[in-house]
């Protein structure tokens, strides 16, 4: 009798520990992670031309996309600030505004010239000096210092150009995308792409308003200037 209960006992003990082992077992080991494709340089490439690709901060465009030449009489856009909207996404510290000069008037007069940024509501953050001389040499893209650098925060901003004096039509002459009025397609003010405000004006005013961007000289040819910042 005795020894039937100990057989069974062993047998329950063994039955036992065969589940226990079973639930424990380690699971089977996974099989190896399939490797992520590999890329070429080519791929691994953003095709689309940065303005880091030529240390620059930011642009209206490719450069290599402002072909366009544009002319405007001093009767035209003396005194007009003419206006091109840039869109930062990141903060960015601007220092010049790059504009590319496509020809120069050996014979122009001028004074009173300048580049500046207007943020979205209106309000003049930074300025150059009179650029009058640096529009009389060297026709080609180059920088024009803020007075005072800033650091622009994500958002829109206008570039703004003001020019008086007298020149030649077809000698004083900037880079320009040939879109014309057309970078303004499904936009109203005062968000419009390009743009003039005021008139009669020796110099940028500390404020604009924004909800009178006029494309009255833009309609008569005067293209969309290319600017970039650094």
């Amino acid at each position: 009798m005795r020894t039937t209960r100990t057989a069974a006992g062993l047998a329950a003990a063994t039955l036992a520990a065969a589940l226990l082992a079973g639930c424990t077992a380690p699971a089977a080991p996974p099989g190896p992670a399939t490797p992520p494709p590999v890329q070429s340089g080519a791929e691994r490439l953003d095709p689309e031309p940065r303005p880091q690709d030529q240390n620059l901060l930011a642009w209206t465009g490719d450069p290599n996309d402002a072909g366009h030449v544009t002319a405007q009489s001093s009767a035209g856009v003396g005194g007009r600030i003419t206006l091109v909207r840039i869109v930062l996404r990141e903060r960015t510290p601007w220092s010049n505004i790059w504009l590319g000069l496509a020809g120069i008037d050996p014979g122009a007069r001028l004074a009173d010239c300048y580049l500046g940024v207007y943020d979205a509501s209106g309000t003049l953050r930074a300025a150059t000096a009179d650029i009058s001389p640096q529009l009389m040499t060297e026709p080609i893209a180059k920088p024009f210092a803020l007075t005072k650098p800033f650091t622009a925060e994500p958002g829109q901003y206008f570039v703004a150009l003001l020019l008086n004096g007298e020149w030649a039509t077809n000698l004083l002459t900037l880079k320009a995308t040939g879109a014309g009025i057309s970078v303004n397609a499904g936009l109203t003010p005062p968000n419009l792409r390009y743009s003039t405000v005021l008139t009669g004006q020796t110099s940028l005013p500390a404020r604009v308003d924004l909800t009178q961007q006029s494309t009255s000289t833009i309609n008569t040819g005067w293209a969309s200037q290319w600017y970039a910042i650094s």
